[in-house]
């Protein structure tokens, strides 16, 4: 046996080699204890990628992106969940338009020079042993907004007068797109309603971004459909009230999101995650008694996910909200599990993400167990807690890898 410091084969500069990899159960032979894994550190592969474990890193706005591209930020934000031990890291919300971004200085993947500063993150997550995609996205009639702190400045309590981004600002709120001319809320852009033109840009911007993921060298994608923004507000009838082949009958409002997934599908060979919100959390019932669907929800979501599965999606993560201004939500840890479950039930061979204040690992653990989900998607706690993952698997008795520069800090009991 040789006595060297490995270096990480193909890598672009050293990096110490983690065999296993960082998140990995380590050998039964020598840790006993890990002869039966806990569902949340057992493996899980979706069209032919592995990823080691089933703590998965949630998209997270930044609001630090230059003109679209990732910086330095991006780099130490994602880098340190791959050091950390998470099996699959989502970057952020990434419009493929400028337009279709959230706020000035969200993500972007609209132009080839955006290319280079994602591929150094890809190849630094793929150095230390973890799979990673990208949330592509737009933001609909809720962009050209504020970043959060601008929104409201909690060192002073300021809060500005309205959420829109104006052009002096670094805002479009003239060139705002959604699939009617709703506002989100009183003080946000009035959308454009999309014409079919519209919509084929927006189609052709999703697949030529695509193109740039596989030259980038993402293992899987996500499209955000999802909180309110624009594919989410095509489904919903609160937001979408057309009178064309694109609203009123579920039919009709599923039909662009579908056309839409169906054509990336088809350009993009790897895994496809898909974020819904499950349900509007708006006021009264999903569907009246007249039968007409007065806003979206889980029974919708049940069909949307039945004829994204015919497409070939491979995994939803199944979120909720963000359509409606006037939400009510009981923010409570697991609170958007049961509709994850939900789907799961009614599509037992479709990979199923749940998330929503996930923070407990027995709790986690259970999610997955009970078969409520096939994966965990965490993006707060692993704000608060980069660590989780080792954290998560010492509660559960299971001996991970750590980095080789963090061992000394974790100690697991072997034979």
């Amino acid at each position: 046996m040789s006595h060297i410091n490995k270096p990480v084969p193909g890598a672009d500069q050293f990096y110490p080699l983690n065999d296993p990899p960082i998140g990995a159960p380590l050998p039964q032979k020598t840790y006993p204890q890990n002869a039966e894994l806990p569902i949340l550190f057992q493996p899980l592969t979706i069209r032919g990628t592995t990823f080691k474990n089933r703590i998965f890193v949630s998209p997270m706005c930044q609001y630090s992106s230059d003109n679209g591209h990732a910086t330095d930020w991006h780099l130490v934000h994602i880098g340190g969940f791959a050091t950390r031990g998470a099996g699959a890291i989502c970057i952020e919300a990434t419009a493929v338009v400028p337009e279709g971004r959230i706020s000035p200085e969200d993500a972007g993947l609209w132009t080839d020079s955006q290319i280079a500063p994602l591929q150094r993150i890809v190849k630094f997550a793929h150095a230390q042993g973890t799979k990673i995609g990208i949330q592509l996205a737009h933001a609909g009639r809720k962009s050209s907004t504020l970043a959060p702190w601008v929104h409201y400045h909690r060192p002073t309590l300021h809060k500005a007068p309205t959420s829109v981004a104006q052009k002096d600002e670094g805002g479009w709120p003239d060139e705002v797109y959604g699939p009617s001319d709703i506002p989100f809320a009183d003080d946000y852009p009035v959308p454009k309603a999309m014409t079919e033109s519209d919509m084929l840009h927006v189609e052709d911007a999703f697949i030529k971004a695509i193109e740039r993921c596989e030259k980038i060298g993402f293992d899987f994608i996500e499209i955000h459909a999802a909180h309110g923004y624009l594919l989410h507000e095509f489904v919903s009838p609160l937001s979408n009230v057309r009178t064309d082949a694109y609203g009123g009958s579920l039919e009709n409002r599923l039909r662009w999101p579908l056309r839409l997934f169906s054509r990336c599908r088809a350009a993009w060979s790897k895994p496809f995650f898909v974020r819904i919100s499950a349900t509007d959390w708006a006021e009264g019932p999903e569907k009246g008694a007249d039968g007409e669907w007065k806003q979206w929800g889980i029974e919708q979501s049940k069909v949307y996910a039945g004829e994204m599965q015919k497409i070939g999606i491979d995994l939803i993560d199944c979120s909720s909200g963000g359509n409606w201004v006037k939400q009510q939500i009981a923010l409570v840890p697991g609170y958007q599990v049961p509709f994850a479950e939900a789907l799961k039930k009614t599509y037992p061979n479709l990979p199923i993400g749940a998330v929503g204040l996930i923070t407990d690992p027995v709790v986690a653990e259970s999610y997955l167990h009970d078969g409520k989900a096939d994966a965990i998607f965490l993006a707060r706690e692993l704000m608060r807690t980069p660590h989780w993952p080792l954290f998560a698997a010492q509660a559960l008795g299971v001996a991970v890898k750590s980095a080789n520069q963090y061992e000394r800090a974790f100690e697991f009991k072997h034979a």
